[in-house]
């Protein structure tokens, strides 16, 4: 009988209502498409007179000059312009070799705090307020910047380098009349260019013909949406019939007329104006950007969009500047202090104004021939203390943070314990700036194909009129029978596919059941599944795994599914070929939740096969149906075990039944408004008085570890929110059998407000920018301990996480595997994504990126807690070394008489940060680390302290400041009063400035070095290393600058000649440095002994019996590990097994889709070797 052949809406398109896509528009801002784009493509229309507003893109095939003309050019800058279609060369780098030094510097200054340096450095050039030489401050700053420049530049170098190595990817492109070799970034909108299998598409291109049969196309999308079974697409037949030859197509000359660039990943619209005639363009006939050519030898294709314009690069979303809570918390206190040093520096030049009005102008010898005010010498001293005083601010701050990120940047990338020797793919830190973020995580927002789940769907379990069969391994362990079925008896077997129960073959073998025969004769026909021979193996192609898991179980269990044309399928039952009519398709929808195949027998019955969820199927069942109750039981059974199930029916039809349907359902297909709902109505009549056969349970395969990874997540009191396109019962079943949900739990579902959510609700939701319905549902949601919203498409996705960090202020987690997850990880403060075989969009967009969900556990528990107690630790201690350091100054200034006279030497308060005190702290930083990674992973607990912020706040940074201002007090008069009307030991006072500044200094090294080894959790060689080596380093640098041979060298900028070796020969000054040194440190470790002894931290307790606990987990190790999850808990309807997307039938309906069958076909057609009825029997 003919058919019509498939129209846009069918199984090639993908349903706006169950097929995510990734846009930045909701679907009420676009057109939606009209019925017309729903005929078929091989009606002709006539010229339609189209206006210029009307056409947003213009396409030209083999006319490259045609782009380039004015009417395309928009401008760009004044008067400059540029064609408005973009070349197929992609630009993710920042710099090249002229703009890196002044971008660069640029983008650096606009930090606050090196915009502050630089204007010190300016007042330092001005010699009347300058009180410290300009070197000071130019050599960290000049530091500072190049680190940060080198960091940039290398990360800008690996841009470049993927970027070359894309653009150079080769394409053969029709030039000038042949197919010439040329590189990706030389492809031209209008290009006509030739693909092979295996090909990764360069841009989004129209289809004219391929080497298959009616210009099939097969790709692999799973760049796009993460879906890895395999997509196919479909040129216009006019373009199939005329565009084969090489020739043909060089004279090829279309104009197509198409939407603007977009990202809508669903749609395209578009007409093609050839030969005065004017076709209709859809999705079907385009190959996009990312996919992948498969199972098609040679396709031909015209390039309408490229570059920057296609639609995944469109696809990427906004691209969003991510800062931690810490960098803002950092940058506020920053602030902090410079309102301080500005109050400090104005009390002081007070001071100053008041001290020389009172002594000052009265002391002859301090007269310095200047007659100015003291309010103007007040001016001059606020600016001379605003140098003094800059050290506050601590320039080396940044770049210090920098270099910790990096080095923990690094561990992540080097921890083997995250890396996935399958597919030799490493954890990548992909960014440097947000590695304490990972410790104080509060939601994690996941995809679930892909990320929770491998998608790759295995036969478990059946039950066939009223029997079930396939056993757990455990069971069959128990009764000594390990070994899975032996497959050598069928030729066509899938050798991957494994089943424990021996009983089930040995009865379809025997064929005395023909429920068993009908149960597989039915899964070998009812489906969409196309097949392919491939060196005489069958490979089968389907829209679901789910629909291949089955054919293929029927293919082991002797029914294989052979071939298909467009009015017949072919199997082999057992040891005979027989090819069954088709009389109609009734293909699946998300409304549906079924699908049936009417079929004509070899005599002449007709017979109608239906698979479905069990909640359709049920109540179509005719009343004299059988084995109702059984085949419940079973599939509570098989819920239980969280399997997807389907339940089998048929119904024998009647000729004269049947004609009658069949005169409505082609009225039904010709009607062109409303055509799937008069279809659906029509298929509602025969699909009816149903009898029951059994039903399937096929496993939706987690990827390992994920039930305990959740569990630990949520251990830590990290909520876990699934965010999935697929169906509700698809994403609650997956819940449960990654134990999101649980027994225990309370299920509400979206119509109700709580766990389980519909898209439609985010939809309204997120209509208004603030109302009490967005705040309710966040209220509500997160008062949960699970959420699941489904059929959500991307752009809800983003909308759900916005709504949580907009409300809760949370920090929160986005972890996905395709590009239809790439606007929910860009949202997220941390973004990761899942590489491996789902493609790679979604971690090009990502923060961090690994092969496996359960590693998540690891960056998150270890290195995310790590990252984030060192980060404080080091903030901690960096406040306080410099508020130590410089207040030393704001006491000197009282005896000083306010003069911004400097306590040190030019040089020390030049290398403090750089030389003295920083390596101790970077190396904190870096290594410190209060529990081992397994005892990390072992209490979650743990983690805490990170989501509540209570390791560094405004109450830490107030108590480093009370802590600097009281070891500045000691380390300033302690050796003030040791020097007052002292003698040293040759009978000479050693009390002079530059004695003192020695001495203070040096207590001051000693103090800051000590501090931070009292602060260190975890010692190595490099931490003692690094200790030790300041001090070593300052006392080397001290003795090298103060001698007189650098001082005859450069007279002016060392001035403190044999000051060193004068002063520290004293035992007396020693003794003073010592006493200095023990009081600033007594407190702080009286009040550490307390704190661990009365109120100790978990970690503290957990140090404390460390060697405990890790002996318990080697006990554990030793023992037989137990399943986290444990099935037969809970009695509750699993999902039905179908994909949410529609099938193939259109597309087997037209006839396009199958291939033109070969005279012989391959592999032999011998009967199926026999094996002793006794043996099958004892089996």
């Amino acid at each position: 009988m003919s058919r019509q052949r498939a129209d846009s809406q069918g199984s090639l398109g993908p349903d706006d209502e169950v097929m995510p896509y990734s846009d930045d528009e909701t679907d009420d801002e676009l057109e939606p498409s009209s019925e017309g784009e729903a005929e078929e493509a091989e009606v002709v229309h006539p010229p339609v007179e189209v206006k210029p507003s009307e056409v947003g893109w213009k396409v030209k095939a083999n006319d490259r000059p045609y782009h380039h003309l004015p009417e395309f050019k928009k401008k760009i800058f004044l008067c400059f312009k540029k064609s408005r279609y973009s070349g197929n060369g992609i630009k993710t780098y920042k710099y090249n070799v002229l703009t890196f030094l002044p971008l660069n510097l640029y983008e650096q200054f606009k930090r606050v705090a090196n915009l502050y340096f630089l204007a010190l450095l300016i007042l330092q050039s001005i010699p009347d307020i300058a009180t410290l030489p300009w070197y000071t401050t130019l050599i960290p700053l000049v530091v500072v910047l190049g680190v940060t420049a080198i960091k940039d530049l290398v990360d800008d170098l690996a841009r470049h380098r993927m970027d070359k190595e894309i653009n150079n990817r080769k394409c053969e492109v029709l030039l000038n009349g042949r197919f010439q070799e040329s590189k990706w970034m030389d492809i031209q909108v209008g290009d006509v260019v030739r693909l092979k299998k295996n090909d990764f598409i360069p841009a989004d291109i129209f289809l004219l013909s391929t080497s298959n049969p009616n210009s099939l196309c097969y790709v692999e999308t799973a760049e796009l949406d993460g879906e890895t079974n395999l997509k196919f697409r479909m040129g216009l037949r006019v373009t199939d019939e005329k565009l084969q030859e090489e020739r043909q197509l060089a004279e090829f000359d279309a104009l197509i007329e198409c939407e603007e660039p977009n990202n809508r990943l669903d749609k395209f619209a578009g007409t093609m104006l050839w030969q005065g005639q004017r076709y209709p363009l859809n999705l079907d006939n385009m190959l996009l950007r990312g996919c992948k050519i498969r199972n098609t030898d040679v396709c031909h294709g015209l390039v309408i969009f490229a570059g920057a314009d296609s639609k995944i690069m469109r696809n990427g979303g906004k691209t969003r500047f991510k800062r931690t809570k810490i960098d803002e918390l950092m940058n506020y206190m920053v602030y902090t202090i410079f309102v301080l040093l500005l109050l400090v520096s104005a009390g002081l030049a007070i001071g100053h104004a008041f001290w020389y009005d009172d002594i000052g102008s009265k002391a002859w010898y301090l007269y310095d021939n200047k007659n100015q005010s003291s309010s103007y010498r007040g001016f001059l001293s606020f600016w001379g203390y605003i140098i003094v005083l800059n050290t506050m601010v601590p320039i080396s701050l940044y770049v210090s943070v920098e270099v910790i990120r990096l080095g923990q940047s690094k561990f992540i990338n080097w921890d083997l314990q995250m890396y996935y020797p399958e597919k030799d793919t490493p954890a990548k830190a992909r960014t440097t700036t947000l590695n304490e973020q990972l410790g104080q995580i509060q939601y994690i927002f996941s995809d679930k194909t892909g990320t929770l789940t491998q998608n790759i769907m295995e036969f478990k379990k059946c039950t066939i009129a009223g029997h079930s069969y396939g056993t757990d391994l455990l069971h069959f362990t128990l009764l000594y029978i390990t070994s899975p079925v032996d497959w050598s008896w069928n030729r066509y077997a899938d050798r991957k596919f494994q089943f424990m129960d021996h009983s089930l073959v040995a009865c379809i073998r025997s064929k005395k059941d023909q429920d068993v025969l009908e149960f597989f004769k039915l899964l070998s026909l009812c489906h969409t599944v196309m097949v392919e021979h491939n060196e005489g193996d069958l490979v089968y192609q389907a829209a679901s795994p789910d629909e291949e898991a089955l054919v293929t179980a029927a293919r082991n269990f002797g029914y294989v599914f052979l071939s298909r044309t467009q009015d017949a399928i072919t199997i082999r039952e057992m040891d005979k070929e027989t090819t069954y009519e088709m009389l109609a398709l009734l293909d699946f929808n998300s409304d549906r939740k079924r699908m049936s195949i009417i079929l004509k027998f070899p005599d002449g019955r007709i017979r109608l096969y239906c698979k479905g969820a069990d909640t359709v199927i049920y109540e179509r069942l005719s009343r004299h149906s059988k084995h109702k109750e059984s085949t419940q039981a079973a599939l509570d059974l098989f819920a239980n075990e969280t399997l997807r199930t389907l339940c089998l029916c048929y119904k024998d039809i009647s000729t004269d039944e049947y004609e009658a349907w069949s005169r409505k359902h082609k009225e039904a297909q010709l009607t062109t408004a409303n055509r799937d709902t008069a279809l659906d109505r029509v298929y509602e009549q025969i699909e009816n008085n149903l009898m029951l056969i059994g039903a399937t349970a096929i496993e939706d395969k987690l990827q390992d570890g994920v039930p305990e990874t959740i569990a630990k997540l949520a251990k830590a009191e990290i909520k876990i929110w699934v965010l999935t396109g697929d169906k509700k019962e698809t994403a609650e079943n997956i819940g449960y059998s990654c134990s999101l949900l649980t027994d225990d739990m309370q299920i509400h579902y979206g119509e109700d407000w709580a766990v389980i959510l519909v898209a439609y609700l985010i939809t309204n939701m997120m209509k208004c920018s603030f109302c009490p319905l967005q705040i309710d549902f966040v209220d509500m949601a997160c008062e949960c301990e699970a959420v699941i919203c489904c059929r959500v498409t991307p752009k809800q996705k983003a909308n759900v996480v916005s709504l949580v960090k907009k409300y809760k202020k949370a920090v929160t987690l986005s972890i996905g595997d395709g590009a239809n997850d790439v606007n929910m990880i860009k949202t997220a403060d941390i973004g990761v994504g899942i590489s491996g075989q789902e493609g790679m969009q979604a971690v090009m967009s990502s923060d961090y990126a690994f092969a496996q969900f359960r590693y998540l556990q690891r960056l998150l528990l270890v290195h995310g807690r790590w990252s984030y107690i060192r980060m404080c630790k080091f903030l901690r201690y960096f406040f306080f070394k410099n508020f130590a350091f410089t207040l030393v100054h704001f006491w000197y200034s009282f005896f000083s008489g306010f003069s911004s006279q400097v306590a040190y030497e030019d040089w020390f308060i030049t290398l403090y940060n750089l030389c003295y005190s920083s390596l101790p702290v970077l190396l904190v930083g870096l290594l410190d680390q209060d529990v081992n990674d397994k005892l990390s992973l072992k209490f979650p607990k743990l983690y805490l302290p990170g989501q509540q912020g209570t390791l560094f706040n405004y109450k830490n940074f107030f108590s480093s400041l009370f802590h600097g201002i009281f070891v500045s007090l000691i380390i300033f008069f302690i050796p003030y009063g040791a020097f007052l009307q002292t003698m040293g030991q040759d009978g000479e006072a050693p009390s002079d400035y530059q004695s003192f500044a020695v001495v203070t200094a040096s207590s001051l090294i000693f103090t800051v070095n000590l501090q931070i080894s009292l602060d260190t959790s975890y010692w190595t060689f490099v931490n003692c290393f690094a200790v030790l080596g300041s001090i070593a380093i300052y006392f080397g640098i001290m003795f090298d600058i103060q001698s007189a041979g650098i001082h005859v060298l450069f007279t002016s900028a060392f001035t403190f000649t044999g000051v060193a070796s004068n002063a520290l020969r004293q035992p007396y000054l020693w003794l003073t440095i010592i006493l200095t040194v023990g009081i600033s440190l007594l407190p702080v470790i009286c009040i550490q002994f307390l704190h661990t002894t009365i109120s100790p931290s978990e970690g503290d307790k957990i140090q404390r019996n460390r060697k405990k606990y890790e002996k318990q987990m080697e006990e554990e190790e030793e023992k037989k590990r137990v399943p986290a999850f444990q099935r037969g808990q809970r009695s509750r309807r699993s999902a039905y097994a179908f994909s949410h997307s529609r099938g193939y039938a259109d597309l087997i309906a037209s006839g396009r889709s199958i291939r033109r069958r070969h005279h012989g076909r391959s592999g032999p057609q011998d009967s199926i070797r026999e094996v002793p009825q006794m043996e099958a029997e004892n089996l």
